[in-house]
């Protein structure tokens, strides 16, 4: 061996040498924490900022077809009666209605359609409150969906699955960001009642919390002037003696909520004292005495009668102000397998010129940049005959492959229209908008990483999106 190496190595003592050991296993290891990072998928990004505070979906249950109201489609009326596939190439299911029929004939929209705005948008006769709007309004064509069926669909829009059992979108939203006020729930839904014809059935647990706390599911307004039951006291004590009433059982609860550890026992806590809080806040909710003449004259005289489409949207406007997060409207009779010409335009004279006038005075008073304002169903309709004819009282199919949905508020970009569907209005070309994607997208405005807005039941971690999604960066300002 070399002399000098030799000394050097004598040189070397017992402490020096661990030092470089160290180091040598230090660099071995970082490498190894490098390489393993590198394997790794990446991080989803940071929580998004938030542009939104609250929602109001005026759900369209049933279907709306959007051929005969936003997506027009000039090639219908030269090909009108014409089998649709062999036009186009047959995509996903057809329902049991309509599988069984040799030709599937197009159907022209028997209503005129116009230009509005600056952005151009056309728009159906049958709005003519919405198409003033359109400026204001940010128009996806091109939303699909999985689930060609009711029931499913709309647990799908509402859920993200299209299996019953998962929360709902307003539920997840009060679990990830919180209550905004102290004395209303922070997740309403109003139902419009009357005869609506061709009524979808509508389940709690469309607004449900899943396996969630109970605490975070919608609560029902009643479509009354007394919104909630019960909340008087038929005995008329003074509120002090309720609030030592409740004290007590809040006592009770607490014991047992330390004995067994339940979630829902807290949850009960807290219902209990949100009821108690409510006896003030409804009935000041409920009070329409403060509203001025030049309400009933945007919304429509309806926006007088309880349990109109027109009373709810105005319901709607006082609890965005009042900070309820989410409020969920629901109006049925939008499923149009026959007769179309006699149910569409009832539909939408009960919901058009109350839709507009909710966007627009949410905007006068400084509310719709922070509002998301959502108005759609669970899928669209086929430009083909329902009953595989050609007749004055057509019906349209269900159309899971496109349809088309409206947001307005939140930072989502006003006047646009997004996407693009084929001449025959059967499937989307350009821009294709899931429902997890709009999910994403709505959750993002609100500040929310979708990703990351996780709850973890039985071993597994779930969310809103599932698997799936992606924030549309094209559809917002």
């Amino acid at each position: 061996m070399n002399t000098k190496l030799e000394n050097q190595l004598d040189e070397i003592d017992r402490r020096h040498f661990l030092r470089l050991g160290a180091a040598g296993l230090g660099g071995i290891a970082l490498t190894d924490i490098q390489a393993r990072a590198e394997a790794l998928p990446p991080s989803p990004p940071a929580q998004p900022r938030a542009r939104a505070k609250r929602v109001i979906y005026l759900f369209q249950a049933g279907g709306p077809s959007q051929v005969d109201l936003f997506d027009y489609k000039p090639k219908l009326e030269k090909f009108h009666g014409q089998d649709i596939f062999a036009m186009v190439q047959k995509k996903g299911r057809l329902t049991g209605f309509t599988n069984k029929h040799k030709i599937h004939p197009i159907i022209q929209s028997k209503y005129k359609f116009s230009q509005h705005g600056q952005c151009r948008a056309w728009v159906s006769e049958l709005l003519p409150h919405m198409s003033k709007v359109v400026d204001e309004v940010c128009t996806i064509r091109s939303l699909s969906t999985k689930p060609v069926n009711h029931d499913p669909a709309m647990t799908f829009m509402q859920t993200g699955h299209n299996l019953p059992g998962r929360p709902s979108i307003g539920a997840w939203l009060s679990y990830g960001l919180g209550t905004m006020n102290r004395d209303l729930p922070d997740f309403t839904v109003l139902v419009s009642r009357g005869d609506l014809g061709n009524m979808q059935p509508l389940n709690n647990r469309h607004w449900g919390s899943g396996f969630l706390s109970a605490k975070y599911a919608g609560v029902r307004l009643r479509s009354e002037h007394e919104p909630v039951l019960y909340l008087k006291d038929p005995a008329k004590k003074p509120i002090d003696d309720q609030r030592k009433i409740l004290d007590v059982i809040n006592e009770l609860n607490q014991q047992e909520l330390e004995r067994s550890r339940d979630p829902e026992v807290a949850a009960r806590i807290a219902q209990y004292e949100m009821e108690f809080r409510m006896q003030t806040s409804v009935p000041q909710l409920a009070e329409m005495a403060d509203e001025p003449e030049s309400t009933y004259k945007l919304y429509g005289e309806d926006a007088r009668k309880p349990g109109t489409f027109a009373f709810n949207c105005l319901m709607a406007r006082r609890l965005a102000q009042r900070d309820v997060r989410f409020i969920q409207l629901y109006h049925s009779g939008w499923d149009h397998h026959f007769n179309l010409p006699d149910h569409l335009p009832k539909r939408c004279k009960e919901t058009d010129q109350a839709s507009a006038a909710l966007i627009l005075d949410l905007k006068q008073r400084g509310l719709l940049d922070d509002t998301i304002v959502i108005w759609g169903g669970e899928f669209g309709r086929t430009t083909f005959s329902q009953s595989g004819k050609v007749n004055k009282s057509y019906g349209r199919d269900h159309s899971a492959n496109c349809f088309t949905t409206l947001v307005a508020g939140g930072g989502f970009k006003p006047g646009l229209i997004h996407g693009e569907t084929d001449d025959f209005c059967y499937s989307v070309v350009r821009d294709e908008v899931t429902v997890h994607d709009l999910h994403a997208t709505i959750m993002h405005q609100l500040g929310i990483n979708h990703e990351r807005l996780t709850f973890r039941h039985q071993g597994r971690d779930y969310r809103l999106t599932d698997v799936h999604g992606k924030v549309v960066k094209e559809l917002l300002a």
